[in-house]
């Protein structure tokens, strides 16, 4: 039984008690009655609302689900078949620089974040964690 059905339960009992509207009694039963059915009312709509979120929830999380297994499926594909990785930091801007081999084998590199040019010796390169020695 639902909070709607209870109050419509409460309802029927009082007036079974045949006890005056127009009385102290009478009054304050018929307003908590009242203060009960409104009460229910909210609730319901607080439920139904509840539900409709619910619902778009789901539809984002599917949404969500999608982008994910597209980005992250690129990515393991791109991993799989990549190069190695190689990490140096630019002496001018202490920033970490990433790249692959395409730049060792030239032997140098332009910092992306200051635009300083870092050469280096490829044999300096320790390909098994791609840091620099």
């Amino acid at each position: 039984m639902g909070v709607s059905e209870k109050v419509a339960y409460l309802k029927g009992l009082i007036e079974g008690l045949k006890i005056d509207a127009d009385s102290d009694y009478g009054k304050v039963f018929q307003a908590i009655v009242d203060v009960l059915d409104e009460v229910s009312l909210e609730i319901e709509d607080l439920t139904d609302e509840v539900m409709e979120l619910g619902d778009g929830l789901d539809v984002v999380s599917d949404d969500l689900a999608d982008v994910e297994e597209v980005v992250f499926d690129d990515e393991d594909d791109e991993l799989d078949g990549e190069d190695e990785c190689y990490m140096t930091t630019c002496p001018e801007c202490e920033e970490e620089i990433f790249f692959d081999e395409t730049y060792l084998e030239d032997g140098a590199i332009t910092c992306p974040n200051c635009g300083a040019k870092l050469e280096f010796d490829a044999d300096a390169f320790d390909a098994e964690d791609g840091d620099r020695e």
